[in-house]
């Protein structure tokens, strides 16, 4: 392995110190040399008068002595790089995404599976509940596909739920996206997606961590890559979120990026979308097509010029029966025994035509009620 990689992956891998305060300490103001080996290469005294943490200094000791990082796990490494479509992208270096480099607190360096190109591109952030409905992903993929024809490369999560289905819709057109995991690139999360990410790979895409390459998924992971996810990306498109939850973070964080924040609203009384509600309050763009989104980002895609084609709605083949019930239904979530009421049908006569429309796509039967999804 090349030292300067080593120094890169010691740095990296500090204990006690993160990327942002790292690289305060490589700028000639701090002290030390800009160069990035020059706080691994200071004496113990001058390590000492920086106030660094005890096991911080511990750590850069034993890079001194040739102890750490571990000879064998620096094999593994090489041995993974070995691979044609393996990358390791260092924070100096010329493939680093530019647009990442401009938050607080980018990472030091990127392991990355499939084409690193494919970061310096214009991308959107799709993000969203792991537990979505059935309405959101379907409205994932409707405008992961939208968009990826529009020429804007989809960035996500690899999660279950929203990113999945915006990584898949790429995958349905053959295209590339991109997945920022929270666990090692060795370590695929969740298990279920590998075959995704495999496809991701194959398709031009890129698989993309800072997190050693046998990370396990730590909770405290997800957080810290949800900064990479919005960092990478040009605006960032929020599906389904609940109040609490990692979507909101990402958000968030975008906002504190300068990035465009998008949310789609939904049902007054779906949890899901109380979070959306809440950005938008705090100034992000209400959506409800995908040419609302690539208007404000139509500086990146150049003149092109994207026309949103939609489903007619008398191509949808409804039942007159079906029809009607499906006006009572309307958009807002409602029970069972509400319909009954509205519809003044007995249950017996009303699911079996629940049934049939749940199976035709035209509603979702969720566990607070039945929503419309036409």
């Amino acid at each position: 392995m090349h030292d300067h990689l080593r120094e890169w992956i010691a740095l990296s891998e500090l204990p006690g110190i993160g990327p942002a305060g790292l690289l305060r300490l490589m700028q000639p103001e701090s002290g030390c040399s800009a160069a990035q080996t020059s706080l691994l290469q200071l004496s113990h005294n001058q390590l000492q008068s920086l106030n660094l943490p005890a096991r911080t200094i511990h750590h850069i000791r034993g890079y001194q002595r040739g102890e750490w990082p571990d000879r064998e796990y620096l094999q593994e490494i090489d041995r993974w790089l070995q691979q044609p479509c393996n990358h390791l992208v260092t924070f100096i270096c010329d493939r680093y995404p530019p647009l990442l480099k401009q938050i607080s607190d980018p990472p030091l360096l990127l392991y990355i599976s499939g084409d690193p190109e494919l970061l310096h591109l214009p991308q959107l952030a799709i993000v969203g509940s792991r537990s979505a409905s059935r309405s959101g992903i379907a409205l994932s993929r409707s405008f992961a596909s939208d968009l990826t024809a529009a020429g804007i490369t989809i960035t996500s999560g690899l999660a279950r739920g929203v990113d999945g289905a915006a990584h898949m819709a790429a995958v349905a057109l053959s295209k590339p996206t991109v997945a920022v995991l929270g666990s090692g690139l060795m370590n695929v999360y969740p298990r279920q997606h590998q075959s995704l990410a495999d496809d991701i790979i194959r398709l031009g895409g890129a698989l993309v961590s800072e997190y050693p390459l046998t990370m396990a998924p730590l909770p405290h992971n997800f957080p810290r890559r949800n900064r990479i996810i919005s960092g990478l990306s040009a605006g960032v498109l929020v599906v389904e979120a609940a109040r609490r939850s990692g979507s909101l973070i990402t958000a968030r964080l975008a906002l504190e990026q300068g990035r465009e924040v998008f949310a789609l609203p939904g049902a007054l009384n779906n949890p899901q979308s109380h979070g959306c509600h809440d950005l938008i309050r705090e100034g992000a763009t209400l959506i409800e097509t995908s040419a609302q989104i690539i208007e404000p980002l139509a500086s990146l895609l150049g003149s092109y010029c994207y026309d949103e084609q939609r489903e007619a709605p008398d191509s949808i083949k409804l039942t007159d029966a079906e029809a009607v019930l499906l006006e009572q239904i309307g958009y807002q979530l409602i029970t069972l025994e509400q319909l009954i009421g509205v519809t003044g049908l007995n249950a017996p006569v009303l699911l079996p035509q629940l049934v049939a429309m749940e199976l035709s796509g035209y509603i979702e039967n969720t566990p607070d009620g039945y929503q419309r999804l036409i």
